[in-house]
């Protein structure tokens, strides 16, 4: 349960982070946005705003979305001969539209459907109970709703508030936006992190030790954290960095170390272990250096934040080179690796989770920016499109665009969780 919790907290905060960057800049760009969700499925709570955005919380933890008027998939099909019920207003306009079995209007008007235009001219034409001798066109009001057919009501979509009407600045601010908020949610997560620790860790320049590994040659010699490094084989050591050297010149072969514990020498006889890395050999104690808190002022724990999503987003961009390098689907991971995360995370810290939280965070953003038509980066590079032959790519070219990156883009979704399975099941 704990685990479960964990990965709700982290999977959902990021992903209603992104979720609001696109709601914030699509309300300040003029763009409708019909629903702001938290969490998928059936919806448990739902408010409308004075601005005809519905608000719901929905069954399934998982995540959130946005849906913007005009981006086509949220379009509720109004095809002829369709029974709907509407709602008049004082001025004899339709001011709700209801497509639902679950909700009955109370001065409700039963109407079979003959044509309906929603976004441009604003009218109903249809055979009021049914009956083709009282056919009847009603004109819809601009603020109007629509009940759909799972009983979510939301504000009908006319063309001037859709996302396409917006300006092209608004259109990318709208689609970066997302990716912006990831950015700067690892931001505020950092610096959250960096007061809560009082400053940053730093490695301690002396030869102090921090953690001895299981098992290590380290560890069956008797050697313990705190303990202080004097000398190896006659020669003195002042930093960890020293240790390293040393042993690049005695290799494999035993050693006889002189530590200080508790205000005591000890000397242990150990043999430093051979490990391979890159091609290169090396020898090692199986222990490293202590780590000790650098204290930062109110200012540095602003900068060092910075630093630390700059250094963050650096790792992923050095993660993408290496995998166009090299594909493997052992150097992705989806949902089910994020899963396994949390419950490794679980038993860790606050303070970890959040540091897990803000590289998972600019994770996403920079993911999101790739040049991919179904993600934001291919949004955003239909806009620089348009903006340099100066109108829009043909419709239905970008939607079947968009259509065959979504295929493939599942496609890959897929293998990666299945892969993600065979290595949480260990095969």
């Amino acid at each position: 349960m704990k685990t479960l919790l964990v990965f709700i907290f982290v999977f959902g905060l990021i992903v209603v982070i992104h979720e609001l960057g696109h709601f914030i800049f699509a309300k300040r760009s003029g763009i409708l946005v019909r629903e702001f969700a938290i969490g998928m499925g059936p919806k448990i709570f739902s408010h409308r705003d004075k601005s005809g955005t519905l608000y719901t919380i929905r069954i399934l933890p998982m995540g959130g979305y946005v849906r913007m008027a005009g981006m086509g998939e949220e379009e509720v099909a109004l095809p002829p001969g369709k029974p709907l019920s509407v709602e008049l207003n004082d001025k004899g306009d339709v001011s709700r539209i209801n497509t639902s079995h679950k909700v009955t209007l109370t001065n409700g008007i039963p109407l079979e459907l003959l044509e309906a235009d929603l976004e441009d001219k604003l009218y109903l034409k249809g055979y009021v109970n049914g009956e083709e001798a009282n056919e009847t066109t009603y004109t819809v009001d601009h603020d109007a709703t629509i009940i759909e057919e799972d009983g979510t009501e939301v504000r009908i979509a006319p063309r001037d508030v859709q996302f396409q009407s917006a300006k092209l600045y608004q259109r990318m601010l709208t689609n970066f936006a997302g990716p912006l908020f990831n950015f700067i949610l690892t931001f505020v997560l950092f610096l959250l992190v960096l007061f809560m620790q009082g400053g940053v860790a730093a490695n301690d320049t002396s030869s102090l030790i921090g953690g001895v590994q299981a098992d290590s040659p380290a560890d069956k010699a008797g050697m313990k954290p705190d303990d202080r490094i004097l000398e190896i084989e006659g020669t003195k050591v002042t930093q960890f960095a020293e240790v390293g050297k040393l042993l690049e010149k005695t290799k494999d072969k035993p050693i006889n170390v002189v530590v200080e514990r508790e205000k005591a020498e000890k000397t242990l006889t150990l043999t430093p272990k051979k490990v391979t890395e890159n091609g290169k050999d090396r020898y090692i104690l199986g222990i490293q250096g202590a780590v000790r808190l650098k204290k930062l002022s109110f200012g540095e724990k602003f900068k060092e934040a910075a630093v630390q999503t700059k250094n963050s987003a650096l790792t992923i961009f050095n993660a993408l080179k290496d995998l166009i390098a090299g594909f493997s689907l052992d150097k992705l991971g989806g949902p089910v690796m994020i899963y396994q995360a949390s419950s490794e995370l679980s038993n860790q810290s606050f303070v970890t989770i959040l540091s897990f939280i803000a590289m998972l965070s600019v994770n996403l953003g920079i993911m999101n920016l790739l040049p991919i038509p179904m993600l934001d980066g291919g949004k955003l590079l239909f806009n620089i499109f348009e903006g340099i032959r100066r109108k829009p790519l043909n419709q239905e070219i970008e939607m079947k665009i968009t259509l065959a990156s979504a295929i493939l883009l599942i496609g890959l979704i897929v293998l990666v969780t299945w892969n993600d399975i065979m290595r949480f099941l260990g095969r």
